[in-house]
């Protein structure tokens, strides 16, 4: 069910990495790219919490912040569920 929810945020991605990226050029300045970074959060995180990563990374790709090494944060158990 997860996968049909964010079937249409994923093929704006692959979208953008197949057209618009090549015209652009290597830009990113974190690796993972902020695409595949976004690809990933929503497979991990689903719509919300992965869209909501996703934004926070592209708003920290700016001249000021150093960029580097940036994993998708790995998806916590809730507790309080049994």
């Amino acid at each position: 069910m997860r996968l049909i929810i964010i079937a249409l945020p994923l093929l704006l991605i692959k979208f953008y990495q197949w057209v618009i990226s090549p015209m652009l050029g290597q830009r990113c300045r974190f690796h993972p790219s902020c695409s595949h970074y976004a690809i990933e959060a929503l497979k991990t995180h689903g719509l919300a919490i992965g869209g909501w990563l996703s934004i926070k990374r592209i708003l920290k790709c700016q001249p000021f912040h150093p960029g580097g090494y940036d994993p998708v944060p790995e998806q916590h158990d809730n507790k309080h569920s049994k």
